[in-house]
Order: C-alpha cells, then sequence, then structure tokens
C-alpha cells in the first residue's frame, strides 16, 4: 500500500516504471563563427568576448540547414545509439524557441521524416530551460504508464533570430541540436527528479517580439530597442537572475531525489555565459570540474544546448553507469529548471541483430522520404486538375448552347 506523501515532494514511483536514457546524439552546423570573424561585423574584439563570455567561436547554420532539419539529425543519431526502429517511438517533443513554423511544429515535421507513424509530437516553449522541462514531460509520461518510447530534441537556430547590430547578443548564441530516447523500464534510476520554475514578470528582460506580441500596440515599441523577431536581453539583470536560480535550483532537484551534492558525478548546466558557471560553482561551493562545459565552441545554443554538452561528456568519459547527473537551464520566461538523472546508458546489442535494426531504421528513412515526394505530387496533380475541370465543364456547356442554335 502506498503512503499518501503530504510534504513538498513526492517520495515515491507509485507505478514501479522509470523513465532511463537509452540514447543521445548532436548535430551542429559545419560553418563556424570565431570572434575575429565578428569583429568584422560589429564594434567588439575576440578579448573582449573571451573575457566576458569565454565564447570562442560559434556555429551558423546554412542556407539548406534548419532547426527541423539539424533537430532531425540529433533525433536519428539518439535513435542508432539506443537501437530502436521508428515505429517503436510513442512521443516526439521538441524544446525550441527558434521553431521551423508557428505550426506546423517541428516535432511534427521531424516525426514524419523519421517515420515514427505512431507517435504523438509537439513543440515546447520554455527558453532555454525547455530541454529540462521536456525531458520531464517526456519522463512524466513513461512513468505514467501512457507511453513507453519518446525522443527529446532540443534545437535552435539562434543566429536567424540575432540583431547583428547589437554586439550584447549577437556575440553570445550559435546554432545546434541535440537529442536524448527515454524508454520505460522496470530498474530503478532514469530521471529521478525534475524543479520546473517560472516567473514571467521578468519577461521584459529576455526574449523576441513576434506575431501577436503586445509590442506591437505598445507606444514605446520603436524607442526601447526591441526589433520585431529579433532578440533583445537586458544582459545584467538576467545574469544576476542565472547566478541566483542555478544553486537554488540544484539543490531543490537533490533534496527531491534525496541525495545530496556529494552524490553528484557531474552538473551538466545550460552553456550561457562561463561567468555564469563559474559563479554557480562558487555559489554551491564545489570545484568548478564538476560543471561540464563547452560554451568555448559553441556558444549559447539555447534549448540545445545540455544535450550537446551531455554529448560531448559522454564523448569525453565523464559519464559513466549509475553516475548521478544534474541538468540545469534557465532563460527567457523568466525560466528555470533542474533534474537529477541516474545514468544508464545505451545497452550493448549483438553484431547482427544491431546491424539489422540500422538497415531498417535507413529503409524506414528512405521510404518515408520517397511516400513524402510522392504525395506532394499527387497534391500538385490534383490542383491541376481540380483547376482544369471547371473549364472543360464550361466549354462542354457552350457547345451544348451552340448545338441547340443550329
Amino acid at each position: 500500500m502506498v503512503t499518501p506523501n503530504n510534504g513538498p515532494f513526492p517520495t515515491t514511483n507509485r507505478t514501479g516504471i522509470y523513465a532511463h536514457i537509452v540514447g543521445w546524439g548532436m548535430a551542429v552546423p559545419d560553418t563556424i563563427l570565431t570572434n575575429k570573424d565578428l569583429e568584422a561585423i560589429v564594434d567588439t574584439s575576440d578579448e573582449w568576448i573571451r573575457t566576458r563570455t569565454g565564447v570562442q567561436e560559434r556555429r551558423i547554420a546554412g542556407e539548406r540547414e534548419s532547426t527541423a532539419s539539424l533537430g532531425l539529425k540529433a533525433a536519428q543519431r539518439a535513435i542508432q545509439v539506443a537501437d530502436i526502429l521508428p515505429t517503436d517511438i510513442d512521443l516526439v517533443i521538441v524544446a525550441t524557441s527558434t521553431p521551423e513554423n508557428i505550426f506546423p511544429s517541428t516535432a511534427s515535421l521531424i516525426q514524419n521524416w523519421l517515420g515514427a507513424g505512431k507517435a504523438g509530437a509537439f513543440d515546447l516553449s520554455a527558453a532555454c530551460s525547455g530541454f529540462v522541462y521536456a525531458v520531464d514531460m517526456a519522463a512524466q509520461s513513461i512513468r505514467s504508464g501512457s507511453i513507453q518510447t519518446a525522443v527529446v530534441i532540443g534545437a535552435e537556430t539562434m543566429t536567424r533570430v540575432m540583431d547583428w547590430q547589437d554586439r550584447g547578443t549577437c556575440i553570445l548564441f550559435g546554432d545546434g541540436a541535440g537529442a536524448v530516447v527515454l524508454k520505460a523500464s522496470d530498474v530503478e534510476g532514469g530521471v529521478l527528479s525534475a524543479v520546473l520554475r517560472s516567473d514571467g514578470s521578468g519577461g521584459d528582460l529576455l526574449g523576441i517580439p513576434t506575431v501577436g506580441s503586445e509590442d506591437l500596440t505598445n507606444p514605446d515599441f520603436s524607442t526601447n530597442g526591441h526589433k520585431m523577431h529579433k532578440m533583445f536581453m537586458n544582459g545584467g539583470e538576467v545574469f544576476k537572475f542565472a547566478t541566483r536560480v542555478i544553486g537554488e535550483s540544484v539543490e531543490q532537484a537533490l533534496s527531491k531525489a534525496d541525495l545530496g551534492l556529494e552524490d553528484v558525478a557531474l552538473i551538466v548546466p545550460h552553456q550561457a555565459n562561463l561567468r555564469i558557471i563559474q559563479a554557480a560553482a562558487r555559489t554551491l561551493k564545489v570545484e568548478p570540474e564538476l560543471f561540464m562545459s563547452n560554451v568555448e565552441h559553441y556558444g549559447n545554443t539555447s534549448a540545445a544546448s545540455i544535450p550537446i554538452a551531455l554529448c560531448e561528456a559522454i564523448q569525453q568519459g565523464r559519464v559513466h553507469e549509475a553516475d548521478k547527473l544534474v541538468f540545469v537551464g534557465f532563460g527567457g520566461g523568466l525560466t528555470w529548471a533542474a533534474m537529477v538523472v541516474q545514468w544508464t546508458g545505451a545497452k550493448p546489442v549483438e553484431g547482427r541483430s544491431g546491424t539489422f535494426k540500422e538497415q531498417r531504421r535507413q529503409i524506414s528513412y528512405f521510404v518515408v522520404r520517397l511516400r513524402s515526394q510522392l504525395r506532394r505530387t499527387m497534391r500538385r496533380i490534383n490542383e491541376i486538375v481540380n483547376r482544369v475541370r471547371p473549364k472543360r465543364g464550361r466549354i462542354l456547356r457552350l457547345r451544348d448552347q451552340v448545338d441547340r442554335l443550329e
């Protein structure tokens, strides 16, 4: 019998189902924009950027790359590591601040391209906290028993919403995507706890005005420095906010999991600014090495930064089975979130089994592309036929009228 929990945090897993991360992948554009390159665009310098942010370079999406295409690549790599088929996926969530469209969702596009025909899909908007929010949504669905397998993606093309005359923002951001696969298991571990928070009163500190924005009717809009579809940020206030909430949310998430900082093998924070990460380490009274940081190579990739950093931490051998990890994000909203994960990792598969599934995945991706092209072709043919039919009908009616006159 489960004893009701009247405290601030749930202390039991009532279903006995756990959500484990079993796959991961990342994708970044090939084009690199260095601080030296930026010196030709805005009034700044390599030294100024490095000393204030830690960023040395960032990736820039090309003309044929988008939030969805980067997210698709990251998801395919995560699915390959997890060694599952697209038909195994029940849910696709994309955390993004730069969606492909207002609708359809970027998640729906990726769900189709993956061939995940049995999956639901939606985008989640929580800015730089979005990936942690999305993983928690997927984990909750798994623990409830409603789904078995989810793909969670953080994907951004932040450079396309930059005001390249604003050196306070354009020096910070880059493009990329990261993804994880979560799977149900009766083995304890996986996502242990999460803390999601928001303070909408700080919405004027960081944002991107777009369709429907109240800024359109604000008489001060043209003078407050904001531009439609371009990011604005009060850097000083956001810095103070971030350094405060990282420590608080990490400690809350650990308390919720009945753990302490001494149990943590690695903290994977949102890669906003190296000085913020260093300040968080001081607040928590831990060594900076406990934090994963790759901000120097990619800049701030918003919702993609945590999964990209996680993938690189795994590549560097910093993550091991049974390790307790903490993910922590913060950003526009204002929003912030922290999560504790007991690492399971991918399970090795037999060589022939893995090869067979990889072949099936590649066939699935090819069939989906072919099917999409055929559907578009058929729609165009139907449009042409529908335009021709009325004309043919009018010609036949005129012929009937002429015949009656004769």
